[in-house]
């Protein structure tokens, strides 16, 4: 089997209409289509709700969920808030730096620019409490080839140490050179 690409995302929402009108005004997606029904399809529940899908570019699809009849929607708190989150490339630093602008001029919170070593990072939360990310890379291949050389290594000295590698480091430590072993 091989996967062609991931078809939607779909999470969870308080209000769809909110959501919807949401991710048009701070993020510009278009709204694709809703599908709402009485019954699960998959499991036949009798449990009414409203699916909806909004295009986040190059044939993404980001989806939502409202489910009127089930207890109101929490995060898992045994997970940080910064952990689940949704992240969207941006064209370049310049785009990210206006996206910023454009999102607190939409009465939002941002956190960023905040830089990961290989791209820039902002963060914000949606009106359902999902951390979102907007994300403008910086990384050269070699970063992105010396990342992959070794990434296997990294898992497997975290899978038996549970402390983090240092063979990527360099990230936030030092300017890379390419002769990170």
């Amino acid at each position: 089997m091989q996967v062609k690409r991931i078809h939607h995302v779909a999470y969870r929402c308080k209000d769809a209409k909110e959501t919807v009108e949401f991710y048009e005004r701070v993020l510009n997606m278009e709204f694709l289509l809703a599908f709402a029904e009485d019954r699960v399809p998959s499991t036949k529940e009798p449990d009414p709700y409203m699916h909806v899908f909004l295009d986040a570019g190059m044939g993404n699809v980001l989806a939502f969920f409202e489910l009127p009849t089930k207890p109101d929607m929490d995060r898992d708190h045994n997970t940080p808030k910064w952990v689940q989150h949704i992240a969207m490339e941006v064209e370049d630093y310049a785009a990210l730096v206006a996206a910023k602008a454009h999102v607190e001029e939409q009465g939002v919170d941002v956190i960023g620019p905040v830089n990961h070593g290989i791209f820039q990072s902002v963060y914000f939360f949606d009106p359902n409490g999902h951390r979102l990310e907007l994300v403008a890379n910086t990384q050269t291949q070699e970063q992105l080839d010396e990342l992959k050389r070794v990434a296997p290594a990294m898992l497997e000295e975290w899978s038996r140490t549970k402390k983090a590698p240092r063979h990527a480091a360099w990230l936030h430590e030092l300017e890379f050179t390419g002769d990170i072993e």
